[in-house]
C-alpha cells in the first residue's frame, strides 16, 4: 500500500515516521522549508517506546502538481487551519481507489473533504498522543500514549478498511479499528475541548489549575459542558470515558496541557474554531449553552485577532 502523509509535524511525523521505520511505503508531502530540514537531519522521533530515525521519502506540492501520482492511502495530519491549502496540494494524488484518512481534531473537516473528493473516499480517524516538535524539527512523544484509530463512517467493515488495518498494525504504535468511528471521534472531541478550555482559560497545566482555589470545580464544570454538547448531538461519551476524562483533567500535580495551550504560549495559531467554536455552535443548535467554554473561545478569538489570524 502506497501511503502519502500530509505534513510531517508532531502527529504526521510520529505515525508516518513509525510506519516508514517499519518498512511501509511512506512518502511525506511537505513544505519546502520542512523538506530542507528533513533532508538535512532526517526525521527523528524521541519516544518512551524507543527512539527512531529515518530518512524519509519527500514530495513537494509543486512536484506533485507537475507530475501527478496516485496513492492508495492519504493520511491527512495538518492543523485544521491549514486544511484548505493542503487539500489543493494533495488533490493530484487522489485516484479512483484512493482512501483519505484524516487525523484532524473535531468533525468539521469531514465536510470539507467530502465536498472536494466525495464522501465515499473519506474514512474516519483520530489519534491519542501527546507530542510536539522541537526547534530542529525532532518529534517528541511525551507520554507512552500513541493510539491510532480509524474506521468506516457507516460502521461497516470493508475490504479497504481491513487493508488499512493490516498495513498499520505492527508498526510500533497501538492501532484500533473502531466499530463506530464517529462516536469515538466525538468522544475525543469532548476531551480535547475540555482540556483546551481548562488550560487556555486558566492559563496553566492541569496540575496548576487544580491547585488554584476553585480550579478543580471549574474544570469539572467545563467537562460537564463539553459532555452535554456531545450528548445533545447524539454522541454521548461513555460513562467510563467521562470518568477517565474527569480523572485526567483534575489530577493533582499533572503537567498535562492541551496542544492549543502550548501553541498559545508559543504565540502561534491555535485551533480554537474547529475545537471550541464548532462545538459551541453545534451545542447551541440543540439548546445547550456552555458559558465557560464560550469564555475560553472568546479569549482565544481575541488572541487570534491580536496575531492577525
Amino acid at each position: 500500500m502506497r501511503i502519502l502523509v500530509i505534513g510531517a509535524g508532531a502527529v504526521g511525523g510520529y505515525f508516518g515516521g513509525r510506519l516508514a521505520a517499519a518498512g511501509r511505503d511512506v512518502t511525506f508531502l511537505v513544505r519546502r522549508t520542512r523538506a530542507e530540514q528533513l533532508r538535512r537531519s532526517g526525521l527523528k522521533i524521541f519516544d518512551p517506546h524507543g527512539d527512531v530515525s529515518v530518512q524519509p521519502k519527500l514530495l513537494l506540492a509543486e512536484e506533485l502538481k507537475a507530475r501527478p501520482q496516485m496513492f492508495d492511502l492519504i493520511v491527512v495530519s495538518t492543523k485544521a487551519y491549514a486544511l484548505e491549502a493542503a487539500i489543493e496540494d494533495f488533490a493530484p494524488a487522489v485516484g479512483d481507489a484512493t482512501v483519505i484518512l484524516p487525523l484532524l481534531n473535531g468533525i468539521r473537516h469531514l465536510d470539507a473533504l467530502d465536498a472536494r473528493f466525495g464522501g465515499e473516499k473519506v474514512v474516519g480517524g483520530f489519534t491519542y498522543i501527546v507530542a510536539d516538535m522541537d526547534a530542529e524539527g525532532g518529534v517528541h512523544s511525551m507520554t507512552p500514549l500513541h493510539d491510532f484509530s480509524f474506521g468506516e463512517r457507516d460502521k461497516t467493515v470493508t475490504e479497504r478498511i481491513k487493508a488499512i488495518e493490516a498495513t498499520v498494525q505492527g508498526a510500533g504504535f497501538d492501532t484500533y479499528l473502531k466499530p463506530d468511528i464517529l462516536a469515538a471521534m466525538w468522544q475525543k472531541w469532548a476531551l480535547l475541548a475540555a482540556m483546551g478550555s481548562i488550560t487556555c482559560l486558566m492559563r496553566g497545566s492541569i496540575g496548576a489549575v487544580v491547585a488554584a482555589p476553585g480550579g478543580a470545580e471549574t474544570a469539572r464544570a467545563i467537562i460537564a459542558e463539553c459532555v452535554a454538547m456531545a450528548t445533545a448531538n447524539g454522541y454521548p461519551p461513555e460513562a467510563t470515558a467521562v470518568a477517565m476524562m474527569t480523572e485526567r483533567l483534575t489530577a493533582a500535580g499533572s503537567p498535562l496541557t492541551a496542544s492549543m495551550y502550548r501553541d498559545l504560549l508559543r504565540g502561534t495559531r491555535v485551533e480554537a474554531d474547529p475545537i471550541l467554536g464548532d462545538l459551541l455552535e453545534r451545542g447551541r443548535k440543540h439548546g445547550v449553552e456552555a458559558p465557560l467554554v464560550r469564555a475560553a473561545y472568546a479569549q482565544l478569538s481575541v488572541y487570534s485577532a491580536s496575531i492577525g489570524t
